[in-house]
């Protein structure tokens, strides 16, 4: 495998020289970065001329002056722009802006989408299978612009607006709860009396949860609180396990029960105390700890399988501290919603954070989420149409395989069947669609970030673009096309480890 890999990254690295070298010149040819100069009426034109043709270098013919960009790449440095702007820096706030924004939505589009197209396909003709497959078309089809326009309209100004007084209408509670029934009913199945009991409990749980929302105004400071946390630690334990491992391994559920009450026990000490004061470093180390504590449990309980049972409760320990931490944000809520700098339209338009804000950790958290929620959803609407279409027809063609009767023959339950057998080859093509589109996230959403003020990759590259600027572009492919060899060699490693039959020699 490591000869495999050195063969790759060798052969990448020729392949970055060509593409890089092709992108400069064709980018030198596209324009002139003299054209604004020229057309200017300053009495100094001539001195400006000849000051930014010193620094781009632009009296040497355009494939000589690529290697001199290339000995710069070289040092680290990728040469100033036409604002004599160090590049390093554009580049810098540009790719930890693109982070932030693009990956966010990316990985919840990817698990959301495989989740959804995982459960159309073992659902395959009914009216939940239907019902996604117009939903991820119709998602499809929308232009990313109009989509990012009527979140502006509706999910910040007339959300805004209604969250002054968060009472829900009574229409919109029933419809909701119909909605939430009928979804119900098609994602269990069954027998018309199995689907017609499940869309009685979830229409009427529905509309109590709404109803008790609407009567406590609970959007104006919401919380969770010990008893809702309780009962969902204790769902998400029993939840993961019987999709993990399945709930006859006694091991893995006492686990998780474990860590759930774990959680449950540290609920107020977190809470009133080791939350407060919180630093970024210390978050990290906390999530890092969850992790070992967790993955501890699991190797104790679990012997001698102990791989599938640390699995299960780390997973569960990460949720559930999860839920604590939101729980946190939540209990500031109304002291962000109420600040003088947000004057309570707390759900942001446009940038990446409100100037001037202040506040701790978790009002500074809430800053960063409430900017991030209107294009990450754009985003996320966008890609979990392909994501599901992909992971549907994909797991409907590894469910007709032989090896899978087989396996249902040999007596193996659905969960075995799906979760062991099916799901880890039909994630071979998907694979190799998320490879591909790494490029294009780190590339940033270049609309997304037009019409929501985010300054991108997306926006360096179209800006620089425009007034032929090359450093700045070439900066931009240098990342975005690493990123891209990088992630494809990863996805040839993750097919050895998908299907034991691919050898990387």
């Amino acid at each position: 495998m490591a000869s495999f890999i050195i063969r790759r990254l060798i052969a990448s690295v020729f392949v970055l020289f060509a593409a890089t070298f092709l992108m400069y010149v064709l980018v030198s040819l596209s324009g002139d970065p003299l054209e604004e100069l020229k057309q200017s009426n300053a009495p100094n034109k001539a001195e400006l001329m000849e000051a930014r043709t010193r620094l781009l270098n632009l009296d040497v013919p355009a494939p000589l002056r690529y290697f001199i960009w290339l000995g710069g790449i070289f040092r680290g440095d990728f040469g100033i722009s036409i604002q004599n702007q160090p590049v390093n820096a554009l580049l810098a706030n540009a790719l930890t802006s693109t982070l932030t924004l693009v990956t966010i939505a990316t990985v919840v589009a990817i698990v959301l989408g495989i989740s959804v197209g995982i459960i159309s396909a073992l659902r395959q003709y009914s009216g939940f299978d239907y019902a996604v497959t117009f939903v991820s078309f119709l998602f499809f089809s929308l232009p990313i612009f109009w989509v990012a326009v009527l979140l502006k309209q509706y999910g910040a100004i007339q959300l805004n607006g209604w969250l002054g007084e968060p009472t829900i209408a009574i229409p919109v509670i029933v419809i909701a709860s119909l909605i939430a029934g009928v979804l119900w009913m098609s994602l269990i199945g069954g027998s018309w009396k199995r689907r017609g009991i499940v869309f009685g409990v979830a229409t009427l749980a529905t509309a109590g949860v709404l109803a008790y929302l609407s009567a406590t105004q609970w959007f104006a400071d919401p919380s969770i609180g010990i008893v809702v946390y309780a009962a969902l630690a204790i769902g998400i334990a029993f939840g993961v396990t019987a999709v993990s491992t399945g709930l006859r391994n006694r091991k893995a559920l006492y686990g998780s029960l474990g860590v759930a009450a774990l959680g449950i026990a540290l609920y107020f000490p977190m809470m009133t105390y080791i939350l407060n004061g919180m630093t970024l470093w210390v978050f990290i180390g906390l999530a890092a700890a969850t992790i070992v504590v967790c993955g501890a449990i699991g190797w104790f309980i679990g012997s001698p399988d102990r791989g599938p049972v640390i699995r299960t409760t780390i997973i569960v320990g990460v949720l559930t501290a999860g839920l604590i931490a939101l729980d946190k944000y939540m209990s500031y809520w109304a002291v962000y919603s109420n600040s003088s700098r947000i004057r309570g339209r707390p759900i942001a338009t446009v940038g990446a954070s409100t100037p001037n804000l202040g506040g701790n950790f978790w009002v500074q958290g809430i800053d960063l989420y409430t900017h991030l929620l209107l294009p990450t959803i754009a985003i996320i609407l966008i890609s979990f149409a392909g994501y599901t279409r992909y992971s549907r027809a994909s797991l409907l063609e590894v469910m007709n395989q032989d090896y899978i009767r087989t396996a249902r023959a040999k007596g193996l339950t659905q969960r075995t069947v799906v979760v062991r057998h099916a799901f880890r080859n039909a994630l071979i093509p998907i694979t190799t669609i998320i490879a591909f589109d790494v490029g294009a996230v780190v590339g940033g959403a270049v609309v997304t970030e037009t019409v929501f003020g985010w300054t991108g990759m997306g926006r360096l590259f179209v800006d620089a673009l425009g007034v032929s600027d090359p450093n700045p572009v070439m900066a931009f492919f240098v990342v975005t096309g690493t990123l891209a060899v990088v992630f494809n060699l990863i996805a040839d490693l993750v097919y050895v480890a998908l299907d034991p039959r691919i050898k990387v020699s």
